[in-house]
C-alpha cells in the first residue's frame, strides 16, 4: 500500500539551472543504475522474499528509492526546464526538448528507455542482498561524478543527500546478509568440485613484446590454491566435475584419466 505525501525528501533548490547538467541527471531517473531500478529491484525482491526480517527491510528500502526517484527527478526537472522556451538549451537534448516538452523521461542520459532489464532479482535471498551492495556501490560512484560536474549549490546539497543514502543502503544490506549466517562462498545447494574450486588458471600470459608481466596476490599465492600455468596452451582439461565423485582428475596434456582424491593435480602449488 503506497501513500503520497506532496513533500519531498529533501528539499531541492536550484539557482542557476543548466539543461545540460539536466540531461546528466537523467542517468539517475531512468539510468541502470538509477533511483527507479533500485525501487523496482528491492521492491520485487521484496515480494519474492520468505525471510520476514529481510522482506521489511527490502520494502522499506524499496520505498525509500520511489522517494529518491522524486527528488532526483525535481532536480532533473528544475535544469531542464529551459528547454522549455530556449531553442539554444533545447540542443543538449533535442530529444527532451521537444518530444517531452523539457520534462524529464523514462531513460538515461543518452535517450534510451529505461528496461526492466536493469533488474537483478534471482530469488535466492544472499545473491540478491550481493546485488543490491554492489547496485548501492555504482549508484555512489554515478552520484559523485554528478557532483563533481556541478557548480550550483543546492544541487550538489540534494546530491549529497542522495549519495549518502546510497552508504546507508549498503551497510543495511551488508548486514541483512551476515544476519543470514552463511559462509562467504557458500552460494545455493549444490556443493563446488573439491579440486577445480582451488585451482587458478593463469590465463593471461606473456611478458616484453607479448604482454605484460604475470603478478601475484592472494588470490593466487596462498597454501589452498594450485596454479595451472597457461591451461589453453597445455591443453588442460578437466575430466569430470560431478562433486560427488571426489577430487577431480586432469590431464595436462589433454587426455582422460580416471583417478582419486589423491591424484596430484598439474601447475605448481603456491
Amino acid at each position: 500500500m503506497y501513500h503520497h505525501i506532496k513533500k519531498l525528501m529533501f528539499t531541492v533548490r536550484v539557482g542557476s539551472p543548466e539543461p545540460r547538467f539536466g540531461n546528466m541527471l537523467l542517468e539517475q531517473f531512468g539510468g541502470a543504475n538509477g533511483e527507479l531500478a533500485a525501487a523496482m529491484q528491492y521492491s520485487v525482491q521484496g515480494i519474492n522474499c520468505e525471510n520476514i526480517p529481510c522482506k521489511d527491510l527490502l520494502m522499506d528500502i524499496g520505498t525509500e528509492e520511489l522517494s529518491h526517484l522524486e527528488i532526483i527527478g525535481t532536480l532533473a526537472r528544475m535544469h531542464l526546464k529551459p528547454m522549455k522556451k530556449d531553442a539554444e538549451a533545447a540542443e543538449h537534448d533535442p530529444l527532451i526538448a521537444i518530444a517531452g516538452g523539457g520534462g524529464v523521461a523514462l531513460c538515461n542520459s543518452m535517450g534510451n528507455s529505461w528496461t526492466a532489464d536493469y533488474l537483478k532479482v534471482t530469488g535466492e535471498l544472499d545473491v540478491d542482498l550481493r546485488s543490491n551492495i554492489a547496485a548501492e556501490a555504482r549508484a555512489k560512484i554515478v552520484y559523485e561524478r554528478l557532483i563533481d560536474f556541478c557548480d550550483d549549490r543546492g544541487t550538489k546539497e540534494a546530491l549529497q543527500f542522495l549519495m549518502t543514502r546510497e552508504i546507508t543502503h549498503m551497510r543495511a544490506f551488508t548486514q541483512a546478509l551476515e544476519s543470514l549466517g552463511k559462509a562467504p562462498f557458500s552460494i545455493g545447494k549444490i556443493p563446488p568440485t573439491p579440486g577445480i574450486v582451488d585451482q587458478y588458471y593463469n590465463d593471461s600470459t606473456g611478458e616484453g613484446d607479448l604482454g605484460e608481466k604475470d603478478t601475484t596476490g592472494p588470490w593466487n599465492d596462498n597454501d589452498f590454491i594450485t596454479v595451472v600455468e597457461a591451461p589453453a596452451l597445455k591443453e588442460f582439461q578437466a575430466v569430470k566435475a560431478t562433486p560427488t565423485s571426489g577430487e577431480t582428475t586432469l590431464d595436462k596434456n589433454g587426455s582422460k584419466s580416471t583417478g582419486s582424491k589423491s591424484s596430484k593435480q598439474p601447475g605448481r602449488k603456491k
